[in-house]
């Protein structure tokens, strides 16, 4: 089993001594067991993503290859 999705992280830092809101937003794949893991997850879950990056197969852009889903430590994205 594959499972297409999209991974969105958004934070606050301090640049040249102000604050900034950054966010991103990358395709992602996950595979096996970890594709289930991550449907179990659901729409806006949140969790602790690891894997690999790769170029997509048309060549524009990335995709997040996810190899490992945490449990987050909290449910505020802004709490490292």
């Amino acid at each position: 089993m594959a499972l297409d999705a999209a991974l969105k992280a958004e934070s606050e830092v301090i640049e040249a001594g102000k604050p900034r809101k950054v966010s991103l937003e990358i395709k992602a794949v996950a595979v096996g067991e970890v594709a289930k893991q991550l449907q179990a997850l659901g729409i806006g879950g949140h969790a602790i993503f690891r894997g690999f990056l790769t170029h997509q197969r048309n060549g524009r852009g990335f995709v997040a290859h996810v190899t490992v889903i945490e449990p987050a430590e909290s449910q505020n994205p802004d709490i490292d």
